[in-house]
């Protein structure tokens, strides 16, 4: 099983527990850290992050060229202004998600997790799957932008019910995400754009690494 495979079930994992936790529960209808987003949305959204891999496992594979993980952020518009049509979807469908409420949605995410454990030791990871607006991306790569979701919502949940993400996951799962969105920061503003953002806040115009 490689790398990202192994990230995405440590990160799937961490999301499983996260929304099996009574603070979950007891937030539920209240808002969250984001904007718009309710406890049972972000929940929602979470438990997307991980049912969507099973869901393009099954559809037919892809026969067009597939996307990078960047080009991918790119097709779908993913940007990080919370009024835009994409996130209001994103949060719409978070809600749909919810909807069976805190103990349904938890117990989803396990079974789904608890296939996906054994199916994907077995799937070829550059299998093209046919995803969000029919791009087409390389298993490996839909699973890298799904480390980069888990990873950064697991954050925004468990802030949002008043506990800490700190040791929930792997360094190295974590760092699977950071690569991914540092790729798209350069590919959106640049490497001198990036390099700024790292080391000379004051001449960091555009929020370089802000890409979510």
């Amino acid at each position: 099983m490689g790398q990202i495979t192994v990230a995405f079930l440590d990160a799937a994992n961490c999301a499983c527990a996260l929304l099996e936790s009574p603070e979950v529960e007891s937030h539920w209808l209240k808002p969250s850290v984001l904007s718009e987003f309710t406890v049972a949305g972000l929940a929602g959204h979470l438990l997307r992050g991980v049912t969507t891999v099973e869901k393009y496992l099954d559809a037919p594979p892809s026969s067009d060229a597939p996307l990078s993980a960047v080009e991918y952020y790119f097709a779908v518009g993913l940007n990080s202004d919370p009024d835009s049509t994409i996130n209001r979807e994103i949060r719409s469908r978070g809600e749909e998600m919810a909807a069976g409420g805190a103990l349904l949605v938890a117990a989803a995410a396990r079974t789904v997790l608890h296939r996906l454990e054994a199916r994907l030791a077995a799937e070829d990871p550059l299998r093209v799957l046919g995803v969000l607006g029919g791009a087409a991306i390389t298993l490996e790569e839909y699973l890298r932008t799904r480390v980069v979701e888990l990873v950064v919502h697991c954050d925004d949940l468990s802030l949002s019910v008043g506990t800490s993400s700190e040791g929930m996951l792997q360094g190295s799962t974590t760092g699977v995400a950071i690569e991914a969105m540092v790729e798209l920061a350069r590919a959106r503003h640049g490497d001198v754009g990036v390099l700024r953002a790292l080391t000379r806040r004051e001449r960091d115009d555009v929020e370089a690494l802000r890409v979510l």
